[in-house]
C-alpha cells in the first residue's frame, strides 16, 4: 500500500533520498524536453512553440490518472495523499507574481534550476533572484502573516468545487487535455505557416 512514507516503508532519510532522485529525474526530463531554454519557454507567450503547455499538461494528466487508477486498484490510499490548503487571496497574488516573473525572465523556478545546472547565465541569475526573494519574504514574514493566512478554503479540490464525482472530473480533465493538445498543434501549424508566408 502506498504512499510508502506514510505507511512507514522508509524514514526521513529515505524520503530525502527519494526526493533528490525524483528531483534529478524531473530536471533531466525538463532538459530533454528543451525546458532549460528561456527562448523556448518565451515562445509559449508568442504562440509559436507550445511545448511547455504540452509537457506540463501531460505531466498533470499522467499523475492524475496514476493516482486515480492506483486508488481504484487499492494500491494507493488517497486519503493519505497530502493536499495543500487553499488561501485564495495570497495564492492569487503569488500566481500573479510568479506569472510576471515567468514572462520577464523566460524561466520558472524549476526550469531556472535546469538552466543553471547546464551552465546558462540567465538560469543562474534567475536562481539568485529567486533565493533573494525567498529570503526577503522570510525576513518580512511577520507583517505579511495576516495576509498569508487570509481567505482560507481548506483542502479545496475540483470535485468539491464542481460537486462532481472524482472519476467524472478525471474524465473531464482528460478530454480537456486531448482537446488542448489538438488545439496547440493547430495553433503551432498556423503560426508556422504565417511565419513561412512572411
Amino acid at each position: 500500500m502506498t504512499p510508502l512514507y506514510e505507511f512507514g516503508a522508509f524514514g526521513d532519510t529515505g524520503a530525502l533520498v527519494a526526493a533528490v532522485c525524483i528531483g534529478i529525474a524531473f530536471g533531466w526530463c525538463l532538459e530533454r524536453a528543451g525546458m532549460g531554454s528561456a527562448r523556448k519557454l518565451a515562445a509559449q507567450f508568442y504562440l509559436t512553440d507550445l511545448t511547455v503547455f504540452k509537457v506540463m499538461f501531460s505531466a498533470v494528466v499522467t499523475a492524475m490518472l496514476g493516482a486515480f487508477w492506483l486508488g481504484r486498484l487499492g494500491v494507493l490510499d488517497l486519503s493519505r495523499v497530502y493536499v495543500p490548503e487553499t488561501f485564495l487571496a495570497p495564492q492569487l497574488v503569488g500566481g500573479l507574481v510568479f506569472g510576471a516573473g515567468f514572462v520577464i525572465g523566460g524561466l520558472c523556478p524549476g526550469t531556472s534550476c535546469v538552466a543553471a545546472a547546464t551552465g546558462r547565465i540567465d538560469g543562474i541569475v534567475l536562481m539568485l533572484g529567486m533565493f533573494l526573494g525567498v529570503l526577503g519574504t522570510g525576513l518580512a514574514f511577520a507583517p505579511l502573516r495576516h495576509f498569508y493566512d487570509s481567505t482560507p478554503r481548506g483542502t479545496f479540490t475540483l470535485p468539491a468545487l464542481l460537486h462532481l464525482p472524482y472519476g467524472g472530473v478525471v474524465l473531464a480533465v482528460v478530454v480537456m487535455a486531448l482537446a488542448g493538445f489538438r488545439g496547440a498543434e493547430w495553433i503551432e501549424r498556423r503560426r508556422s505557416a504565417e511565419g513561412a508566408g512572411a
